[in-house]
């Protein structure tokens, strides 16, 4: 007897990225207006933040929301603290609460799960079940900046990037067929590589370096972007010009830096074993973990990288 063929299960494993996240807004919008609405949807950190509004509907309303949010308003957020974490994340989370999605996440209208990382044993934790608000909170569990989730039994959840940043296992264990992954960390490395010595026309000959790149490199920048060295032209002389010394980085730009660099490795390693059938890798470097006010360019990347995948995409679900 012949099998019936069926359609094929998508899964979206959305990827860790802190503040270039955003960047998941404009992959999904670029999906839906192509037809593609992924059956199962999963993320780490920032991921399972913009799942959780995708698989609760909300994702129209979420975008223009992030988009909206200017420097004061992500300081409105920020409940410091004086142990375990920078931020206890509390405002964030309640926000969340009252204003998008709460419930459990058995009942979501569309399969969600979220991964943390078990911070006594390091084991990778899947959260499918118990508050939605709950999982996304302890998926951005970010060390050092966020700090952890007390769960019972003792146990304490932190960000799930720091094992699985681009979650195609849960995906396929969600019960996937085709996993789309998104990796928001692709090209941080490559693009930090910039020369000691720079000439007076270093900025031509880098004509493909956006606008806000340039701009990140400012002394005005909020919290200093995530670069090794500033490579500003302050009083540009005529004739070749050495770079400044690198700048003494703040213990948040050691951490943060060192995070990106620690889930882009992992990325490389568990995409190796176990590759998505699509990977969509944003072009996000010009943009740094805590710049959750450049939302709009995010999504206008996430966007772009979304639109040259479909062709590839196409390929395994008509």
């Amino acid at each position: 007897m012949a099998l019936a063929r069926r359609t094929p299960r998508v899964g979206l494993a959305l990827g860790s990225g802190s503040a270039r996240g955003w960047a998941h807004i404009g992959v999904l919008q670029a999906l839906d207006e192509a037809g593609i609405r992924p059956d199962i949807v999963c993320g780490a950190s920032i991921g399972a933040l913009v799942g959780a509004a995708y698989a609760a509907g909300e994702l129209e309303r979420f975008g223009q929301w992030v988009q909206s949010l200017g420097m004061r308003q992500v300081w409105g957020f920020m409940d410091f603290n004086l142990s375990g974490g920078m931020l206890k994340g509390e405002k964030l989370i309640d926000f969340w609460r009252r204003n998008f999605a709460d419930f459990d996440i058995q009942a979501s209208p569309i399969p969600f799960g979220a991964v943390a990382t078990d911070l006594h044993s390091g084991a990778e934790v899947w959260l499918r079940e118990g508050s939605i608000a709950d999982a996304v909170r302890a998926s951005i569990a970010l060390p050092g900046l966020f700090t952890p989730v007390a769960q019972e039994g003792g146990r304490l959840l932190v960000d799930g990037g720091i094992v699985n940043p681009v979650p195609t296992s849960l995906a396929r264990a969600m019960g996937a067929d085709i996993v789309i992954g998104v990796d928001l960390n692709s090209d941080i490395l490559h693009r930090h590589l910039q020369p000691l010595v720079l000439g007076p026309d270093a900025e031509a000959a880098a004509p493909d370096e956006p606008p806000a790149a340039q701009e990140s490199s400012t002394p005005a920048d909020w919290l200093g972007r995530l670069k090794f060295w500033d490579n500003g032209h302050a009083g540009s002389a005529p004739g070749p010009q050495v770079a400044p010394l690198p700048r003494s980085p703040s213990v948040l730009d050691v951490v943060m830096t060192s995070v990106t660099i620690m889930q882009i490795r992992i990325t490389r390693s568990r995409m190796a074993g176990d590759p998505p059938e699509v990977v969509i890798a944003p072009s996000l470097a010009h943009l740094g973990v805590l710049d959750f006010h450049r939302a709009a360019e995010a999504i206008q990347e996430g966007r772009r990288a979304a639109e040259a995948a479909l062709p590839q995409l196409q390929r395994f679900i008509r």
